[in-house]
């Protein structure tokens, strides 16, 4: 079986870039090597628009010499080989089968939002993997400071699925000595919604309990939860916060569509997320 590795798209933009470093600040402490990728588009341009931060050069149409660039820099300052794959096709496609055939355990990857990136295929691409991966998925934004995960945002709705996410990262706080803020999000005080969610909480608390994590508590309300976890995560001075992704189509959760969107599209703060099973 394949080492486990950490998988990032690169497209040359300082986004990408970013989050390979990203990426090797957190392999440290995984234990993973980190494996690039980049997807070709039919009549692609690789010009000096890209910025490559302290690169001298951009080879032109040449994926191969500015990965040369990249790596020569990178396996110097981060002291480790790195290796990469190049494909061509549909881009969110073939980052997802990348991380599927080739037993990525996560894809960190940058992100723009939806305006202003269409030109570079990280940012406008970024939601579609997030929704097609079949590992987590962090997504970071370039101005975020580099800086060690300590303290973890994790919400829970009134959906069951919203708990999934729950094991991975207690065992990522776990290993990053990292202080969890468990945060049970609602929209409403209906007695239903308020039952349930009490109901996850204690089953979430008892198990991080078991295991000696650091954490606390907070419930909150407010009519839009995206809004309201960054806020709070911006608040708690956060590194990271954790979201489901989808749902049931019998079941309404928050973190499916336009939540979830905005999560990844509009939150400074790093966004690790899951889809449901």
């Amino acid at each position: 079986m394949p080492d486990k590795h950490i998988l990032v798209p690169i497209d040359f933009s300082s986004d990408s870039i970013r989050a390979l470093e990203y990426a090797f600040g957190l392999s440290k402490i995984l234990e993973s090597k980190v494996k690039l990728i980049h997807v070709k588009r039919q009549n692609a341009d690789y010009d000096a628009s890209f910025n490559l931060n302290d690169f001298d050069e951009v080879l032109q149409n040449k994926v191969e010499d500015n990965f040369s660039q990249l790596i020569g820099k990178m396996a110097i300052k981060y002291k480790t080989d790195i290796d990469y794959s190049i494909r061509e096709g549909r881009i969110y496609t073939e980052i997802c089968n990348q991380a599927k055939y080739g037993d990525s355990q996560l894809i960190i990857m940058g992100t723009h939002g939806v305006s202003g990136f269409e030109e570079r295929w990280v940012g406008s691409n970024a939601y579609r993997v997030v929704s097609h991966s079949p590992c987590p998925v962090i997504t970071v934004r370039n101005n975020f400071p580099m800086r060690a995960i300590k303290k973890i945002i994790l919400p829970i709705d009134k959906s069951a699925y919203s708990r999934q996410k729950v094991p991975f990262v207690v065992n990522l706080a776990k290993r990053l000595q990292a202080e969890l803020f468990i945060v049970a999000l609602r929209e409403n005080d209906r007695s239903g919604t308020l039952k349930i969610i009490e109901e996850y909480m204690t089953q979430v608390k008892a198990y991080v309990k078991r295991r000696n994590i650091n954490c606390s508590y907070e419930n909150l309300k407010g009519r839009n939860l995206a809004d309201l976890c960054i806020e709070y995560a911006l608040l708690n001075d956060a590194d990271i916060v954790a979201i489901m992704t989808e749902q049931n189509d019998n079941t309404k959760s928050f973190w499916l569509g336009q939540y979830a969107q905005q999560m990844v599209n509009h939150s400074p703060v790093p966004v690790l997320s899951f889809r449901s099973w």
